[in-house]
């Protein structure tokens, strides 16, 4: 609360969206609904054609918000708490549907009375401003919100308080009143945006280049250039399905140790801001695509775009089939490399990739079991098929799949046509034991619990990965 003298007398009315909330419960039951009902979308646009307020009753009325996972902006709750221990009233003033309003405010125990939207009107702007001054009278009550509609409420409030105010609500408040800022830390758009993309997993394109270094054509500075053009195409696509998974996910994300700090889970950034830039970045990949490469790696880029969509809509939840089918889009990034640079792929190297993605799978998804289930439950883990009692089967199933591959690749060196291909092909030998040996310390790390991301994620910061994967690539050039 800023530095000025407080009647206890005049209650405090703080507005939720955007203000005690980092998020907007419209948006959230959009998205949870959404994630429940994909193909109710038409139902959606009839209750919005129906008005704003018909669309967040029924929103309301047919999800099942869990608010105690909800993004609080703590700044707000603190200020709550210390003008509670004064004595002072706190009402909460929302244009949020009355039964989500009610819910959030039994669940925090805060507030004296409650304020809200209901089947028979909009509680936001001008109709806020009129029912506070009706009950408390003109500069009767302090005001606490964020947003345009909150402007002819700090009119006629005794105080105006802002929390996260936009440059352009804050420069229309001076006609209005004398607008007082709470301090809340607010990282860069940009950053966040950027951080939502998750750009550390444009890593796993890369193997968008191994067709080209398979074929030795790394010399060609055009098909180089055709590579760098699918990877960047590649990523952009995959940055919008991270955007739609996260959104998905968020129910899930919010219950997890560390993905509840990711953008959207912790309401740092809008979930209408990945709803915008979805088709974004979806488009300026086809269109790079079409402009630039082939026909065919449209074509992938398409099949992968809907298998993602289908995995982070149902498949995720499968047991088996989740790690299957994040096992087959590592593979068609190899397909699409090959199709960028219009070279073939041998079967060794399409069986090579798909028994060490099982595996690289199935890590990821052990340690997300791992980290996130307690040994003695017996509860579904939240979002996915799997039980922390299945953990054993995993480790078998992960382990056995990074062996298959280092027996596939000794059979890709054993074969006469790779022979033919380098000058040194005994050297190449010595790949399987290092690969042994990698695959190996990964799974003993991910059993300790020490495997906390993504295991490609991972392989790129590990010093003793990298010195692998250096020594793999001298042995191949030797070789050749």
């Amino acid at each position: 609360m800023p530095k000025s003298s407080v009647n206890i007398d005049t209650p405090l009315v703080i507005d939720l969206d955007g203000t005690l909330l980092k998020s907007d419960l419209l948006i959230e039951t959009g998205v949870l609904f959404l994630t429940d009902w994909p193909f109710q979308v038409g139902k959606l646009c009839n209750w919005l054609l129906q008005g704003k307020l018909m669309l967040k009753k029924n929103l309301a009325e047919t999800t099942n918000l869990d608010v105690s996972t909800l993004p609080y902006n703590k700044t707000v709750l603190d200020l709550i708490t210390v003008e509670r221990s004064k004595g002072r009233k706190i009402i909460l003033a929302t244009g949020s549907y009355k039964s989500l309003a009610f819910k959030i405010a039994e669940y925090l125990g805060l507030f004296d009375d409650v304020i809200a939207s209901n089947h028979k009107q909009n509680v936001v702007g001008k109709r806020k401003c009129e029912i506070l001054v009706e009950k408390y009278g003109k500069k009767g009550f302090d005001y606490l919100g964020n947003s345009n509609e909150d402007l002819m409420v700090w009119e006629q409030a005794s105080k105006a308080l802002g929390v996260n105010v936009s440059k352009a609500t804050r420069r229309k408040s001076k006609l209005y009143c004398d607008l007082k800022e709470l301090h809340a830390e607010k990282r860069s758009f940009g950053l966040l945006l950027l951080k939502a993309m998750r750009l550390h997993q444009w890593l796993k394109n890369i193997l968008i280049f191994v067709p080209l270094f398979a074929a030795h054509a790394y010399n060609n500075n055009g098909l180089m250039f055709d590579a760098i053009i699918a990877w960047f195409a590649f990523g952009l696509c995959a940055s919008s399905i991270y955007l739609f998974n996260d959104l998905v996910d968020i129910k899930n994300d919010r219950q997890h140790k560390t993905k509840r700090m990711r953008p959207f889970a912790s309401g740092e950034l809008s979930a209408l801001i990945g709803i915008i830039y979805i088709p974004i970045l979806l488009i300026m990949s086809f269109l790079i695509s079409f402009y630039l490469l082939s026909f065919n790696f449209i074509n992938i880029l398409i099949l992968y775009f809907l298998i993602t969509l289908v995995y982070s809509l149902f498949l995720k939840k499968l047991i088996i089939f989740d790690v299957m089918t994040l096992a087959l889009l590592y593979t068609l990034r190899l397909i699409a490399g090959a199709y960028a640079v219009n070279v073939s792929l041998s079967f060794w190297i399409l069986a090579f990739s798909m028994f060490i993605f099982m595996s690289l799978a199935i890590v990821k998804r052990y340690a997300e079991i791992k980290m996130i289930s307690r040994p003695e439950s017996s509860e579904k883990i939240p979002g996915r098929g799997y039980f922390s009692t299945d953990l054993p089967v995993l480790l078998s199933l992960g382990v056995a799949s990074g062996y298959t591959a280092v027996l596939v690749f000794a059979l890709y060196v054993n074969d006469p046509a790779t022979m033919d291909q380098f000058t040194q092909p005994k050297l190449i030998w010595l790949s399987c034991p290092i690969l042994f040996v990698w695959i190996s310390r990964v799974w003993m790390l991910t059993h300790r619990g020490l495997m906390l991301s993504d295991p490609v994620v991972f392989a790129a910061k590990d010093k003793l990965s990298l010195s692998m994967f250096l020594l793999l690539g001298i042995l191949f050039w030797f070789a050749t």
